[in-house]
């Protein structure tokens, strides 16, 4: 029951800010800032206290599950589940959820109830697809993180932002219908082999297709994926969104709902198509190392300092897609630390984004210039998590690119090398950081304070966890192991189908190929 209280906090915590708004805007920051420590602490509880099952002999694949009947005559279900990687999903998801909360205690005075009812919302929905084992459960839960995304940009976010909020809704919702589309294809052929009418994950899984329909379904799926990730060309939505939203909608955008997207090709995409993906794999990379690189030059291109932080996301989750196609134990756990410890750093830089433009409501990098005397301990932040953008070893995105490059390499030589110019890239853009907003000439006489202790606290939490990641990653790496072993191992033996080949009685020239589960004949 543990997911479904964290669930039930989430929802319960945004309906209690948005009614106390009305007596005071205070009770709604911290009712939501209550909640979601709450729930924090829950997640923290299920990690420590399942430590012990996350070694891949115990075999055991949910590390806590809990199923109700919703719609029965529809095999609809309330099932909800979490492995290694949803757990630390679950962890991110609510550590940036407190982030957001406290990021946006002095910023957001208009509507702030309502403010920290989507906030929530939000969170609930990315919690719900980090945890629904039921592929009707799930797709609620995907739109129910979209609409409040949407208001969260329309609402509270700059200049551009109803533009901005339409782009986003409409670019997230096709891509979501055709997911909506593939889940019935699978639902309708797994009742016509079956007579099983199931919307269950793990029922699902073993879904005997063809090779054109597993194709059409798989894409299906991916589409939604890669749009949310975004990959080149589907990254078009991002950067006006995280342009436009506010400093929070920007750290959940970036730090979660672009996981989303790389949750469903580990959770769905591979498992359920192996023979597809493996098919597919060779664009899928070819899709990652463009965005590798195209993210990185539109970045160092950019003269809105939040606009080249949207862009750094294109390129880092190019990676995430090279990683998943390269089916080796080593390029995916390198995937599950990358959507981790970018979440972390790029949330940081919106963050810092965010307190430069609020102090002195400009992001035009031709005007920054020579801020380190005046803030020096948002200089030094800052610096370090340009560091940890461009890979710098002990800090956790190194961790994880390097572990992607390393389990390519086995897949595949040739692309490897080429991503591996992303890191050289990445560092261009993050040292322009550095150049156009820290050092270099003074553009301007600006007249800016440095972070106060809120901000502190922020940042320093966000430094801890990047260190700890990059110092530390055994931890993590040991609670998504047994996961990422038994996506693998659906690559392996997809579904344990096995192939006949029979002659054809019209040509006996030609021959008949039947696929059967193994020993069924």
């Amino acid at each position: 029951m543990i997911l479904i209280y964290i669930i039930i906090l989430l929802f319960s915590g945004g309906l209690l800010a948005w009614l106390f708004s009305k007596i005071n805007n205070a009770a709604s920051r911290w009712i939501s800032l209550v909640f979601l420590t709450a729930a924090f602490v829950l997640a923290i509880i299920l990690w420590l206290s399942s430590s012990d099952l996350f070694s891949i002999s115990n075999g055991q694949k949910w590390i806590t599950e809990a199923r109700f009947q919703w719609i029965p005559q529809f095999g609809i279900s309330l099932h909800f589940g979490a492995d290694g990687l949803s757990i630390l999903l679950i962890l991110l998801t609510l550590f940036l959820g407190i982030i957001s909360v406290l990021t946006s205690w002095k910023g957001i005075t208009k509507s702030v109830g309502f403010y920290h009812f989507n906030l929530m919302w939000i969170l609930a929905g990315i919690t719900g697809v980090f945890t629904a084992l039921d592929l009707f459960l799930f797709y609620s839960f995907w739109e129910v993180m979209l609409i409040p995304m949407y208001f969260l940009i329309g609402i509270w976010g700059h200049e551009n932002r109803v533009y901005a909020s339409f782009k986003f809704f409409l670019f997230t919702q096709a891509s979501g219908l055709l997911m909506f589309i593939a889940i019935l294809a699978l639902y309708f052929i797994h009742a016509h082999n079956t007579g099983e009418y199931t919307f269950d994950y793990t029922a699902l899984l073993g879904t005997q297709l063809s090779s054109a329909a597993g194709m059409w379904i798989m894409l299906g799926f991916l589409t939604a994926f890669i749009v949310k990730l975004p990959a080149v060309p589907f990254h078009n939505w991002l950067p006006d969104a995280h342009t436009e939203a506010p400093t929070a909608g920007s750290v959940i955008l970036a730090g979660l709902l672009l996981k989303t997207g790389a949750y469903g090709i580990l959770r769905f995409v591979i498992p359920f198509f192996p023979e597809a993906s493996r098919t597919f794999a060779p664009a899928a990379i070819i899709l990652g190392v463009a965005g590798i690189l195209y993210g990185a030059k539109l970045a160092f291109a950019q003269t809105d300092f939040k606009r080249l932080v949207a862009y750094t996301s294109v390129s880092h989750m190019g990676f995430v897609l090279l990683g998943a196609f390269a089916f080796n134990e080593l390029a995916m756990q390198g995937v599950v630390m990358q959507m981790l410890t970018h979440g972390i750093s790029t949330g940081a830089l919106f963050i810092l984004v965010g307190a430069i433009q609020d102090r002195i409501h400009t992001r035009d990098l031709d005007r920054l210039g020579g801020l380190w005397d005046q803030i020096p301990k948002m200089g030094g932040i800052g610096l370090l998590f340009a560091m940890a953008s461009l890979g710098l070893p002990s800090l956790g995105n190194f961790i994880a690119e390097f572990l992607i490059l390393a389990g390519s390499f086995q897949y595949t030589v040739f692309w490897t090398i080429i991503a591996s110019l992303g890191l050289v890239a990445s560092t261009l853009y993050s040292l322009r950081i550095l150049q156009k907003v820290f050092f270099g000439e003074k553009v301007e006489e600006w007249k800016i304070s440095d972070f106060d202790s809120r901000e502190i606290l922020i940042m320093g939490s966000l430094v801890i966890a990047i260190v700890w990641i990059g110092i530390y990653p055994g931890s993590f790496l040991k609670t998504s192991q047994q996961t990422v072993k038994e996506i693998l191992n659906q690559t392996k033996n997809p579904a344990s189908i096995e192939v006949y080949r029979y002659p054809d009685h019209d040509n006996k020239n030609k021959f008949v190929e039947i696929k059967t589960p193994a020993g069924l004949k």
